[in-house]
Protein backbone atom coordinates (compact mmCIF):
# COMPACT_ATOMS: atom_id res chain seq x y z
CA UNK A 1 0.00 0.00 0.00
CA UNK A 2 1.14 3.29 -0.68
CA UNK A 3 2.10 5.61 2.35
CA UNK A 4 3.17 9.32 1.36
CA UNK A 5 6.62 10.63 2.38
CA UNK A 6 8.17 14.02 2.22
CA UNK A 7 11.30 11.88 1.02
CA UNK A 8 10.78 9.34 -1.65
CA UNK A 9 12.77 6.10 -0.94
CA UNK A 10 14.78 6.77 -4.38
CA UNK A 11 15.04 9.56 -6.25
CA UNK A 12 16.73 9.39 -9.80
CA UNK A 13 18.45 12.66 -11.87
CA UNK A 14 19.10 13.29 -15.07
CA UNK A 15 21.11 9.82 -15.20
CA UNK A 16 23.44 8.38 -17.99
CA UNK A 17 25.15 5.39 -18.62
CA UNK A 18 26.88 4.68 -21.97
CA UNK A 19 28.74 1.31 -22.61
CA UNK A 20 32.49 1.39 -24.83
CA UNK A 21 32.21 -1.25 -26.83
CA UNK A 22 35.46 -0.60 -29.08
CA UNK A 23 37.61 -3.40 -28.00
CA UNK A 24 41.26 -3.37 -27.83
CA UNK A 25 43.49 -0.80 -29.50
CA UNK A 26 43.74 -2.66 -33.26
CA UNK A 27 39.36 -2.28 -32.94
CA UNK A 28 39.37 0.92 -32.31
CA UNK A 29 42.41 1.76 -35.22
CA UNK A 30 40.91 3.75 -38.28
CA UNK A 31 42.68 5.22 -41.40
CA UNK A 32 41.15 8.85 -42.10
CA UNK A 33 42.19 10.54 -45.61
CA UNK A 34 45.15 8.16 -44.96
CA UNK A 35 45.78 8.97 -41.19
CA UNK A 36 45.55 6.80 -38.40
CA UNK A 37 43.14 7.04 -36.04
CA UNK A 38 41.57 5.85 -32.74
CA UNK A 39 37.78 5.32 -33.11
CA UNK A 40 35.36 4.74 -30.07
CA UNK A 41 32.02 2.79 -30.56
CA UNK A 42 29.86 3.70 -27.36
CA UNK A 43 26.10 2.43 -26.35
CA UNK A 44 24.18 4.97 -25.46
CA UNK A 45 21.91 2.87 -23.00
CA UNK A 46 20.22 5.39 -20.58
CA UNK A 47 20.07 9.34 -21.61
CA UNK A 48 19.06 10.99 -19.14
CA UNK A 49 15.66 10.08 -17.18
CA UNK A 50 14.65 11.83 -14.12
CA UNK A 51 11.88 10.51 -11.56
CA UNK A 52 11.35 8.82 -7.99
CA UNK A 53 9.51 6.68 -6.40
CA UNK A 54 7.82 7.05 -2.88
CA UNK A 55 7.26 5.00 0.36
CA UNK A 56 5.14 1.85 -0.42
CA UNK A 57 4.74 2.62 -4.72
CA UNK A 58 5.53 0.37 -7.46
CA UNK A 59 6.88 2.07 -10.44
CA UNK A 60 7.31 -0.24 -13.43
CA UNK A 61 9.81 0.86 -16.24
CA UNK A 62 7.89 -0.64 -19.70
CA UNK A 63 9.31 -0.48 -23.18
CA UNK A 64 10.61 -2.32 -26.36
CA UNK A 65 13.88 -4.53 -25.68
CA UNK A 66 16.97 -2.68 -25.68
CA UNK A 67 15.50 0.61 -24.23
CA UNK A 68 17.27 0.67 -21.24
CA UNK A 69 15.48 -0.55 -18.66
CA UNK A 70 18.03 -3.33 -17.31
CA UNK A 71 20.57 -1.08 -17.44
CA UNK A 72 18.89 1.37 -15.73
CA UNK A 73 17.46 -1.03 -13.18
CA UNK A 74 21.36 -1.36 -12.54
CA UNK A 75 22.46 1.42 -12.31
CA UNK A 76 19.77 2.54 -9.66
CA UNK A 77 20.74 -0.50 -7.57
CA UNK A 78 24.33 -0.16 -8.02
CA UNK A 79 25.73 -2.73 -10.17
CA UNK A 80 26.70 -0.49 -12.88
CA UNK A 81 28.61 3.37 -11.89
CA UNK A 82 26.15 5.38 -14.07
CA UNK A 83 28.70 8.21 -16.17
CA UNK A 84 26.42 10.77 -14.91
CA UNK A 85 23.37 11.92 -13.12
CA UNK A 86 22.46 11.39 -9.81
CA UNK A 87 20.41 8.40 -7.69
CA UNK A 88 19.36 9.05 -3.68
CA UNK A 89 18.19 6.85 -1.29
CA UNK A 90 16.05 8.43 1.38
CA UNK A 91 17.63 11.57 0.49
CA UNK A 92 21.19 10.23 0.39
CA UNK A 93 22.86 10.78 -3.45
CA UNK A 94 24.47 6.81 -3.16
CA UNK A 95 25.82 6.92 -6.82
CA UNK A 96 29.67 8.34 -6.44
CA UNK A 97 29.94 5.64 -3.15
CA UNK A 98 32.92 3.34 -3.74
CA UNK A 99 32.39 -0.62 -2.64
CA UNK A 100 33.04 0.29 1.13
CA UNK A 101 30.90 3.41 1.53
CA UNK A 102 27.90 1.57 -0.63
CA UNK A 103 27.82 -1.68 2.19
CA UNK A 104 25.08 0.01 4.49
CA UNK A 105 22.83 0.92 1.74
CA UNK A 106 22.73 -2.54 0.20
CA UNK A 107 20.70 -4.53 2.58
CA UNK A 108 18.29 -1.62 2.23
CA UNK A 109 18.16 -2.02 -1.14
CA UNK A 110 17.86 -5.87 -2.89
CA UNK A 111 17.03 -6.92 -6.44
CA UNK A 112 15.17 -10.11 -7.76
CA UNK A 113 16.72 -11.14 -11.47
CA UNK A 114 15.38 -12.33 -14.23
CA UNK A 115 16.36 -15.64 -14.86
CA UNK A 116 16.14 -17.78 -11.73
CA UNK A 117 18.37 -20.38 -13.20
CA UNK A 118 21.60 -18.22 -13.16
CA UNK A 119 20.99 -16.00 -10.66
CA UNK A 120 21.45 -18.97 -8.02
CA UNK A 121 24.68 -20.46 -6.77
CA UNK A 122 24.02 -24.03 -8.07
CA UNK A 123 26.31 -25.20 -5.16
CA UNK A 124 24.72 -23.49 -2.71
CA UNK A 125 21.91 -25.04 -1.16
CA UNK A 126 19.06 -22.81 -0.43
CA UNK A 127 19.80 -22.34 3.77
CA UNK A 128 23.67 -21.35 2.76
CA UNK A 129 22.01 -19.01 0.08
CA UNK A 130 19.71 -17.54 2.63
CA UNK A 131 22.00 -17.17 5.32
CA UNK A 132 25.07 -15.35 3.48
CA UNK A 133 23.13 -12.20 3.18
CA UNK A 134 22.20 -12.38 6.60
CA UNK A 135 25.23 -12.81 8.09
CA UNK A 136 26.98 -10.52 6.28
CA UNK A 137 24.42 -7.47 6.83
CA UNK A 138 24.33 -8.63 10.08
CA UNK A 139 27.94 -10.30 11.72
CA UNK A 140 26.57 -10.54 15.59
CA UNK A 141 23.95 -12.33 14.76
CA UNK A 142 23.41 -15.78 16.36
CA UNK A 143 23.38 -19.57 14.23
CA UNK A 144 19.92 -19.80 16.33
CA UNK A 145 18.04 -16.25 15.04
CA UNK A 146 19.46 -17.42 11.47
CA UNK A 147 17.50 -20.31 11.55
CA UNK A 148 14.62 -19.38 12.65
CA UNK A 149 14.65 -16.61 10.36
CA UNK A 150 15.59 -18.53 7.33
CA UNK A 151 12.36 -20.63 7.79
CA UNK A 152 9.96 -17.61 8.47
CA UNK A 153 11.11 -16.43 4.96
CA UNK A 154 10.65 -19.90 3.09
CA UNK A 155 7.27 -20.12 5.03
CA UNK A 156 6.24 -16.59 3.78
CA UNK A 157 7.38 -17.26 -0.06
CA UNK A 158 5.88 -20.89 -0.02
CA UNK A 159 8.48 -23.08 0.12
CA UNK A 160 8.64 -25.71 2.50
CA UNK A 161 11.44 -25.51 5.36
CA UNK A 162 11.83 -28.62 5.05
CA UNK A 163 13.71 -27.98 1.48
CA UNK A 164 16.19 -25.84 3.02
CA UNK A 165 18.75 -28.73 2.23
CA UNK A 166 18.47 -28.85 -1.03
CA UNK A 167 20.03 -27.39 -4.06
CA UNK A 168 18.93 -24.86 -6.38
CA UNK A 169 18.54 -27.78 -9.45
CA UNK A 170 16.19 -29.91 -7.76
CA UNK A 171 13.48 -27.07 -7.54
CA UNK A 172 11.24 -26.06 -10.12
CA UNK A 173 11.44 -22.36 -12.42
CA UNK A 174 8.92 -20.81 -9.64
CA UNK A 175 10.38 -22.52 -6.81
CA UNK A 176 13.83 -21.01 -7.58
CA UNK A 177 12.28 -17.67 -8.09
CA UNK A 178 10.62 -18.10 -4.87
CA UNK A 179 13.79 -18.57 -3.29
CA UNK A 180 15.46 -15.33 -5.39
CA UNK A 181 12.55 -13.51 -3.85
CA UNK A 182 13.65 -14.84 -0.25
CA UNK A 183 17.04 -13.75 -0.89
CA UNK A 184 15.68 -10.22 -1.32
CA UNK A 185 13.46 -9.66 1.60
CA UNK A 186 15.50 -12.29 4.36
CA UNK A 187 17.76 -9.26 5.23
CA UNK A 188 14.77 -6.79 5.68
CA UNK A 189 14.86 -4.59 2.99
CA UNK A 190 12.55 -0.92 2.28
CA UNK A 191 13.14 -0.93 -1.72
CA UNK A 192 13.52 -3.83 -4.50
CA UNK A 193 14.27 -3.42 -8.32
CA UNK A 194 12.35 -6.90 -9.97
CA UNK A 195 13.77 -7.16 -13.33
CA UNK A 196 11.16 -8.89 -15.10
CA UNK A 197 11.32 -11.71 -12.35
CA UNK A 198 8.01 -13.79 -13.97
CA UNK A 199 8.93 -13.63 -18.10
CA UNK A 200 11.11 -16.31 -17.44
CA UNK A 201 8.10 -18.32 -15.86
CA UNK A 202 4.82 -20.18 -17.22
CA UNK A 203 1.77 -18.29 -17.43
CA UNK A 204 0.36 -20.47 -14.55
CA UNK A 205 3.24 -19.81 -11.95
CA UNK A 206 3.92 -16.53 -13.09
CA UNK A 207 0.44 -15.06 -11.17
CA UNK A 208 1.96 -16.77 -7.89
CA UNK A 209 5.20 -14.60 -7.89
CA UNK A 210 2.85 -11.32 -8.55
CA UNK A 211 0.68 -12.09 -5.68
CA UNK A 212 3.79 -13.22 -3.32
CA UNK A 213 5.53 -9.62 -4.61
CA UNK A 214 2.26 -8.21 -3.82
CA UNK A 215 1.38 -9.51 -0.28
CA UNK A 216 4.84 -8.90 0.79
CA UNK A 217 4.68 -5.37 -0.36
CA UNK A 218 1.63 -4.87 1.83
CA UNK A 219 3.01 -6.70 4.67
CA UNK A 220 6.74 -5.02 5.15
CA UNK A 221 5.84 -1.68 3.49
CA UNK A 222 8.38 -2.06 0.15
CA UNK A 223 9.00 0.15 -2.67
CA UNK A 224 8.96 -1.90 -6.01
CA UNK A 225 10.88 -0.42 -9.19
CA UNK A 226 9.46 -3.26 -11.36
CA UNK A 227 10.86 -3.91 -15.01
CA UNK A 228 8.64 -5.64 -17.43
CA UNK A 229 7.22 -5.86 -21.21
CA UNK A 230 4.10 -7.29 -20.15
CA UNK A 231 1.75 -4.57 -20.09
CA UNK A 232 -1.01 -6.45 -18.45
CA UNK A 233 1.18 -7.35 -15.95
CA UNK A 234 1.99 -4.37 -15.37
CA UNK A 235 -1.14 -2.39 -15.14
CA UNK A 236 -2.15 -5.21 -12.41
CA UNK A 237 0.56 -4.69 -10.10
CA UNK A 238 1.65 -0.35 -10.47
CA UNK A 239 0.86 2.65 -9.18
CA UNK A 240 2.76 4.73 -11.77
CA UNK A 241 3.68 3.54 -14.95
CA UNK A 242 7.12 5.19 -17.24
CA UNK A 243 7.40 4.22 -20.74
CA UNK A 244 11.13 4.04 -22.05
CA UNK A 245 12.49 4.64 -25.37
CA UNK A 246 16.13 4.19 -26.56
CA UNK A 247 16.95 5.47 -22.94
CA UNK A 248 15.25 7.85 -22.44
CA UNK A 249 12.03 8.49 -20.88
CA UNK A 250 8.28 9.16 -23.05
CA UNK A 251 5.80 9.30 -20.75
CA UNK A 252 5.55 9.22 -16.64
CA UNK A 253 1.70 8.93 -15.26
CA UNK A 254 -0.61 7.03 -13.00
CA UNK A 255 -1.34 3.94 -14.40
CA UNK A 256 -4.54 4.13 -15.18
CA UNK A 257 -4.28 7.32 -16.67
CA UNK A 258 -1.58 6.08 -18.70
CA UNK A 259 -3.91 3.13 -20.15
CA UNK A 260 -6.77 5.17 -20.65
CA UNK A 261 -5.30 8.32 -21.23
CA UNK A 262 -1.89 7.95 -23.57
CA UNK A 263 -0.69 10.68 -24.46
CA UNK A 264 2.92 10.26 -25.80
CA UNK A 265 2.40 8.78 -29.72
CA UNK A 266 4.97 5.96 -29.10
CA UNK A 267 3.07 5.00 -25.93
CA UNK A 268 -0.29 5.00 -28.13
CA UNK A 269 1.44 2.55 -30.51
CA UNK A 270 2.76 0.33 -27.19
CA UNK A 271 -0.91 0.17 -25.94
CA UNK A 272 -2.63 -0.68 -29.19
CA UNK A 273 -0.11 -3.49 -29.06
CA UNK A 274 -1.82 -5.29 -26.32
CA UNK A 275 -4.24 -8.38 -27.68
CA UNK A 276 -8.09 -7.83 -27.10
CA UNK A 277 -10.74 -9.83 -27.02
CA UNK A 278 -13.48 -7.81 -28.19
CA UNK A 279 -10.70 -7.07 -31.50
CA UNK A 280 -12.76 -3.34 -31.67
CA UNK A 281 -9.08 -1.81 -30.49
CA UNK A 282 -7.18 -0.12 -33.46
CA UNK A 283 -3.47 -0.86 -33.49
CA UNK A 284 -1.30 1.86 -34.62
CA UNK A 285 1.43 0.36 -36.53
CA UNK A 286 4.93 2.54 -36.57
CA UNK A 287 6.75 2.90 -39.86
CA UNK A 288 10.61 2.24 -39.81
CA UNK A 289 13.26 0.77 -37.53
CA UNK A 290 14.38 1.36 -34.26
CA UNK A 291 17.73 3.24 -34.39
CA UNK A 292 20.75 2.06 -32.98
CA UNK A 293 21.92 3.05 -29.71
CA UNK A 294 25.34 3.30 -31.25
CA UNK A 295 23.78 6.49 -33.16
CA UNK A 296 21.00 8.14 -32.15
CA UNK A 297 19.14 10.33 -34.10
CA UNK A 298 19.00 14.16 -33.19
CA UNK A 299 16.19 15.65 -31.60
CA UNK A 300 13.60 13.61 -30.38
CA UNK A 301 14.57 9.82 -30.53
CA UNK A 302 11.49 8.39 -31.52
CA UNK A 303 10.98 11.30 -34.66
CA UNK A 304 12.11 8.66 -37.26
CA UNK A 305 8.62 6.72 -36.44
CA UNK A 306 6.55 9.18 -34.61
CA UNK A 307 3.34 10.16 -37.34
CA UNK A 308 3.45 13.83 -36.04
CA UNK A 309 7.22 14.72 -36.79
CA UNK A 310 7.91 18.00 -37.31
CA UNK A 311 11.36 20.08 -37.96
CA UNK A 312 11.83 21.20 -33.88
CA UNK A 313 11.23 17.38 -33.05
CA UNK A 314 14.39 16.28 -35.91
CA UNK A 315 16.68 19.39 -34.03
CA UNK A 316 15.48 19.38 -30.39
CA UNK A 317 14.83 16.97 -27.92
CA UNK A 318 11.82 16.92 -25.91
CA UNK A 319 11.94 17.46 -22.07
CA UNK A 320 9.84 15.30 -19.97
CA UNK A 321 7.50 17.84 -18.82
CA UNK A 322 3.52 17.81 -16.68
CA UNK A 323 0.52 17.61 -19.27
CA UNK A 324 -3.13 19.09 -19.09
CA UNK A 325 -4.41 15.28 -18.42
CA UNK A 326 -1.79 15.09 -15.02
CA UNK A 327 0.71 12.83 -16.77
CA UNK A 328 4.73 13.76 -17.35
CA UNK A 329 5.22 13.57 -21.58
CA UNK A 330 8.62 14.00 -23.33
CA UNK A 331 6.49 15.37 -26.94
CA UNK A 332 6.85 18.91 -27.98
CA UNK A 333 3.10 18.78 -29.92
CA UNK A 334 1.68 17.85 -26.53
CA UNK A 335 3.55 20.86 -24.96
CA UNK A 336 1.86 22.89 -27.93
CA UNK A 337 -1.36 21.52 -26.91
CA UNK A 338 -1.56 20.11 -30.36
CA UNK A 339 -3.31 17.07 -29.26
Amino acid sequence: MKKESSTPVLRVERLVKHFDISGGFLEKLRFDEGKPRLHSTIVKAVNGPSFEITEGETLSVVGESGCGKSTLARCVIGIHQPNSGEVHFRGQRIDHLGPKAMMPFRAKMQMVFQDPYSSLNPRLTVQKTLEEPLKFHNPGIKNEEVKERIAQIMEQVGVDPKWAQRYPHEFSGGQRQRVSIARALVVDPAFIVADEPISALDVSVQAQILNLLMEAQENRGLSYMFISHDLSVVRHISNRVAVMYLGSLCELAETDRLYTQPRHPYTQALLSAIPSLCGQKKHIRLSGEVPSPIHLPSGCVFHGRCPWVTDRCRTEIPQLRPSSSGSQVACHRESEGIF
